[in-house]
């Protein structure tokens, strides 16, 4: 499967900026029936049937995104993956001004000392005292972070200044309850304590789990043949009481949608490795393309996702790649919002969908 296959033509005036307001005033495509229909988050309790259980992911993001000097340079640090203590592993720019033991000061009392470049072109920091030079605890990088970080927003959100006063909110979830993302969970957005109201009084459950979305969730794939690109791992876990919740609503009949691709991740994943959903924490680099056996997920809903991107073959392996081209089509014909701050599309698994009849793949194979 080549890489050219997931490719689109996205005008630049479709990403958003901002977010809707409120949340879940948002734009939904729904694409369970033929043909699709444009609908709002909102309208969720009159899609969903009762005995249906979200499953939404809990992590919370962290001002994972530093300026710093090392001597007279400026450097810039996203925290990408955290390896316990003080030990993160970073994207700087420039990395190649990162030498091993070389002191990257954020602060007067908050300073990162460079452990080695990886093979993936990160960086190693642990986190020290610089006028001490002790390396710090939990606690304490937290607190330098909060005081000297800003919110991780993706690359494709300009900010002339780093994230704004009210992206500290606007880009975190309600569901946020386990620090460790650097990335959110962007179909979690659109969710508002209202709409979660409705959907209780619709017999509609909610569960969550947890996975630590990392900044390599927006890294480029830059090979050809997609079996060849690697996966950064997450960590990720799945409670006790939410496994059995995902079971019983399975055994009565509901259906499981998790709400963003990291949610259908997580359970994925757990599904990968002992064949059903139990309680589970681990790491993972599940990487999901056409062909994949989906075991945990009956529906999915998400965001409209970057072309050539590991998340829009996640999706064409979940709804059907044909099916994927046409939603998005669709989407752009009728002006919906992309990326983070965007609008929304709810889907089946390929293998529960009504195909139209006649559907036929176009000839290139691109959205437009």
């Amino acid at each position: 499967m080549k890489l050219s296959d997931f490719d689109y033509h996205l005008p630049p005036e479709v990403i958003a900026s901002e977010p809707a307001r409120p949340r879940d005033s948002a734009r939904l495509l729904d694409m369970t029936g033929q043909p699709f229909c444009d609908r709002l988050v909102s309208d969720l309790p009159s899609i969903l049937a009762p005995g249906d259980l979200l499953v939404a992911n809990d992590t919370e993001v962290i001002p994972a995104r530093l300026s710093g000097r090392r001597g007279e340079a400026g450097i810039s640090v996203t925290l990408h993956k955290h390896e316990g203590g003080a030990r993160w592993r970073v994207f700087a720019k420039p990395a190649r001004k990162c030498r091993p033991d070389d002191v990257i000061h954020f602060g007067e009392d908050f300073a990162a000392r460079v452990e080695g470049r990886g093979a993936g072109g990160d960086v190693g920091l642990v986190f020290i005292n610089p006028q001490s030079d002790a390396e710090l605890d939990k606690a304490s990088v937290q607190a330098g972070l909060a005081a000297h970080g800003s919110m991780p927003l993706p690359p494709y959100i300009p900010r002339p200044d780093n994230a704004t006063e009210a992206d500290v909110s606007d880009y975190q979830t309600m569901f946020a309850a386990h620090r460790g993302a650097v990335a959110a969970p962007t179909a979690g957005l659109h969710f508002t304590p209202g709409l979660m109201q409705r959907l209780e009084a619709a017999d509609i459950g909610l569960a969550t789990v947890t996975l630590h979305v990392g900044a390599g969730t927006f890294l480029p794939v830059t090979v050809e043949n997609v079996a060849d690109h690697h996966m950064h791992s997450e960590w990720g876990h799945i409670p006790a009481a939410t496994a059995a919740r995902i079971n019983a609503t399975r055994s009565a009949g509901g259906r499981i949608v998790a709400v963003g691709t990291t949610s259908l991740r997580i359970l994925e994943a757990c599904v990968a490795v002992h064949g059903d959903v139990r309680e589970y924490a681990d790491e993972t680099d599940i990487f999901i393309t056409p062909g994949f056996r989906f075991g945990a997920v009956d529906m999915l809903m998400t965001n409209f996702h970057l072309p050539k991107s590991t998340l829009l073959m996640l999706v064409s392996a979940f709804a059907g790649m044909q099916p994927i081209r046409d939603a998005y089509a669709h989407a752009l014909d009728g002006g919906y919002r992309f990326f983070s701050y965007g609008d929304a599309c709810l889907m089946q698994r390929a293998d529960d969908r009504q195909e139209p009849a006649g559907s036929t793949q176009s000839e290139t194979g691109d959205v437009r």
